[in-house]
This record gives structure tokens, sequence and C-alpha cells, in this order.
């Protein structure tokens, strides 16, 4: 502990297979209700059978949960609630030990208003440098300092008694760090050594394009530019720094960012910067062909001037799960379509998850795979009593929020709570036991037999470029190495192109040996 492992990185992470683990849904290894380490390191042979190279951790940090964790009162303590960073160390080993890597979650634009900082800024002390503290507006200073809306709905600015304001872009307990402050700078780069010491591979960096803020922190005009507190150019230095770190310890970023302009984009994926970033337009992409191909297109396209790989994701933490949302009419990517009631066609949204699964694992490049969609999970209605998602109320209650693709997740068919462990800190949808983990992997039709076929055949497609194959008008088609891959996205069926071999398909072909709609097939040339 303490010295820095060697620079051993062999680019494992242009190709990887990177599970999600949402902690507080995963497995609850004490019976309290809410998942832990122990539940995750009792469930590690199902990840190491599931096939993946590394587990992705939403922040497990000592944490009051007023935003799931991303409101982080010490980066260097686990929250009690998920065990002990004795726990978090023998994780990462034993995990290795099975050849997954792991990646931890940093949050950089804000800290809880729990932290330590914050609650000396909040007694009048120097630390007030260290956030966005300012006079109101108006005659009385009753105005907030500017008009800058929270993410999470209502204003970016709190008022405290003593008639200054704060800024939070997201919830009122998430303040924002003052990027231009060097001790913000210094505290997470030795946050990153903290964590890279004990055996960290990568970091995944939430909302990574929003630390830096316009000094004089201006009105919001649409179209001002630059923006003031979205991807700002003095950004790149933090990020710039940050990857001087990781290279001592072979470690790998990937940012969560969210912009338009792909010549930007790809600004965060140069050699001296992230390694990888997430990529929204394919995961956003209703369930259309040619809109899937131009996303495929451009993200190729975008990441290919800085030489790095694209990423794949279907779903997340903070997205409508795959299943519904390819079961509504409209699938594309709409927080308002995630309104109680929304019509879905369950077996169609699992038909086409299941294709847009065998997509996603034969395009080039990283995947993530957040977890229940090995399950083909649906999106689960809440009760408003048991919301806890802080959207829900910042927006007056017209969002349900995010907590329906956050339920803990199904393991065992036959025992209480579905084998999650206690009572579910979020309830279980009744047939939830039907999904469950030891259910399917005695079903080799399941939607985990597919995931587990499809994670161990992918090196199939080698680590070439992608070639479109000629293909009718709704179909996907592309080869990589010697293999295949065909999707239906056409209502009829279509005849597949001329193979050697079938290697998976999501799905059985008719009678006449054609794919059907909303199926997808790996075929060896």
């Amino acid at each position: 502990m303490g010295q820095p492992t060697p620079a051993t990185d062999d680019g494992w992470w242009r190709s990887a297979v990177i599970y999600q683990v949402y902690v507080r849904s995963f497995a609850d290894g004490d019976g309290d209700g809410t998942g832990d380490l122990a539940g995750v390191r009792a469930r590690l042979p199902y990840l190491a059978e599931l096939g993946v190279d590394a587990l992705w951790f939403n922040p497990w940090y000592r944490s009051p949960m007023k935003d799931g964790g991303y409101d982080v009162a010490d980066y260097r303590a686990i929250d009690p609630a998920f065990g002990t960073l004795a726990e978090a160390e023998k994780l990462i080993a034993e995990a290795r030990e099975l050849g997954i890597r792991t990646i931890v979650d940093i949050v950089p634009n804000h800290v809880s208003d729990q932290h330590p900082w914050f609650r000396a800024a909040l007694a009048g002390g120097p630390e007030r440098e260290l956030f966005h503290f300012r006079p109101g507006r108006g005659d009385h200073g009753e105005l907030p300092p500017n008009d800058w809306t929270s993410e999470f709905g209502g204003p970016a600015w709190t008022r405290l008694p003593d008639g200054d304001w704060y800024l939070h872009l997201f919830a009122p307990e998430q303040p924002d760090l003052n990027w231009a402050h060097p001790a913000v700078r210094q505290e997470h780069e030795d946050i990153l050594r903290f964590w890279f010491d004990r055996g960290v591979a990568g970091v995944r960096i939430d909302s990574a394009a929003l630390l830096a803020k316009d000094p004089g922190l201006p009105d919001f005009t649409e179209g001002r530019d630059p923006h003031p507190y979205v991807d700002r150019d003095e950004l790149h230095d933090v990020y710039r720094a940050w990857r001087a770190v990781a290279d001592e310890y072979g470690a790998v970023f990937v940012g969560e960012v969210w912009l338009p302009d792909t010549e930007r984009f790809a600004r965060y994926l140069r050699p001296d910067e992230l390694h990888t970033a997430f990529n929204f337009s394919f995961m956003t992409c209703p369930w259309d062909a040619a809109r899937l191909r131009r996303s495929i297109d451009d993200t190729l396209a975008e990441h290919a001037p800085v030489g790095a790989p694209a990423t794949w994701v279907l779903c997340n933490h903070d997205v409508t799960r795959t299943v519904t949302r390819y079961g509504r009419a409209d699938t594309g990517f709409d927080f308002a379509t995630k309104a109680f009631g929304t019509p879905t066609d369950l077996a169609l949204g699992t038909r086409r998850a299941r294709a847009a699964g065998l997509l996603s694992l034969a395009l080039p490049g990283a995947v993530y795979v957040y977890q229940g969609e090995e399950l083909g999970l649906p999106e689960a209605d809440i009760p408003l009593d048991r919301i806890e998602d802080p959207m829900h109320a910042r927006s007056g209650g017209t969002d349900p929020g995010r907590d329906g693709c956050r339920v803990p997740l199904p393991w065992a068919a036959d025992e209480p709570h579905a084998g999650f462990g206690g009572e579910p800190w979020l309830p279980q949808p009744d047939g939830w036991a039907a999904y469950a983990a030891d259910r399917q992997a005695e079903d080799p039709a399941s939607m985990l037999s597919l995931y587990r076929a499809a994670i161990r055949s992918r090196p199939e497609f080698g680590d070439g470029p992608l070639t479109w194959l000629p293909a009718p008008d709704g179909v996907l088609a592309f080869a990589r190495a010697d293999a295949l891959c065909v999707v239906n996205l056409a209502d009829t069926p279509v005849d597949l192109p001329a193979h050697s071999a079938l290697l998976l398909a999501s799905g059985p072909l008719d009678t006449a040996g054609r794919l059907p709609a909303d199926t997808a097939v790996w075929l060896r040339s």
C-alpha cells in the first residue's frame, strides 16, 4: 500500500466488457435490505461466469444518500451501509484474482453538504473559497446571483441564513466545487492516488464536462459561447494533470461527457487526457436501422482522429431500462416517456433488447452492461410514497425519477425477496422472481444465457475495424475479422448473407431459415 503499482496498461480497456454495479441494489449480504460489498463479493463467481473484464462501481463512499451516493461526504471511506474500506480492498483483490478489474466513480463537480469542507465553509472559514458563494441580486439580495437552473429542476442556488447564496448544479445538498482553486485540484489528484494505490484499474468521471465555471458567473444566454459552465477550455488542464497520475499506475479513465459537438467531444480523448468517454448517442437512439447506423458511423468517426476506442451502452442507472424503452411505440430517449402508465409491450421490448445486446457486443470498442440488463429486467413502476430519487421532488412530481431502473436484482426465484437478501430498500414488482438469475442460468434460451454466450463468443470479431455489408432497408449487416453481425429492424423476415456457420442468434430463425424481425445473428463468414 502506498507504492504505485507498475504501469502495466496493456490496452485491455479498448475492447473490454465492463459491468456496472449499483451496489445498493446488487446483492444484500447482511440482510438489512441494502446491497453491500459482502453481497458483491459473494456474487463474484457469477460475474466471472458472465465473462466480464471489469466492474464499474457507482459511488460507494460515505454519503447521506440524498442523490444515490453522488453526494460524497468522504472519498476515503466506504459508506457504512455498504461495508468498510478493508472490505473494498478485499473485493478489489478477489475480483482481480478472477481476472476482473475494478473501476470506481469520482464525482468532481460537487460534494455533499456534509463534506468537511462545506461544513467549515458554512461556519465562515476560508473553505468558502473552495465553493461558489455569492451575494444575491435585488434590493435586499433576495434574488439568486444568476439565472442558472439545476439539472434536477428549480434554481441552481440556495440562500443561507447569512444572506449569501451557494451554487449547486444538482441538488441543494450537492454544492459545486470551485475548480479554479488549487486546493480542489490537489485534493482530487490525491484521491486518485488513494484508490490507485488500492489496486483500482480505472476511474469513471461523473459530469465530466461541468467542472469549470466562468469566474463572472454570468446569466445563461442560449447559444452563449463559451458556455458559462459546460465544456470550458480550462477544464482540459485538469484532465491532463489527472492523466499524468493515471499513467504512473497504468490506470484508465472513462468520462461522462454529454456534448453535441463531435469535435469538442473528441478533445477529451486526446492522448494526454481521458482514455474513453461514454457514447450517449447510441444509447439514446430509437430502434431504427438508419439512425442506429448513423450513430455507429458518427461514433467511430469522432473517435478515429484521436485513436480512442468507442464505447457502447444500452442502459445505465440514470435511464429507462432497455426492455421497457424498446417496447414503446416511441423508443427514442425522452425523459417524458418515463411517465407512469406508458404502454409497453414487454415481449417486443425483450426481443429488441436481445438483438441490441448482440449488436452492441459485436461493435469495435468497449461495452458497458448495466446490472440486470443480462437478466432482461424491465423498468419498474415505483409507488409514489417509495420514490427516493430527488428528480421526482425537484420536478414537482412530473418526473418519476430514476428509481425504476434501480430496483434490487432477483437472484433466486424461490427465496424471499427473489434472493436479494432482506426486504429491499426499493420494492420489487410482482413477478420479479421470474427474472431470477438461478432460473435463467438453467434455461439455454434465457437472456442470461444469451449474454454469457455472446461475451464468450465476442473474440470471433477480432480487434479490427467494421465493414458495412449490403443489406435490405431496415437491416444492419457488417463484418469484422471472420465474423458477421446481422440485425433485422424491419417488419418482415430477411435472408441471411452467405456464411459458413451460425455462431449465435438472439431468437430462432423462421422455418425458411430467414432472420425474423427484431432479431440478430452472429455468423462465421
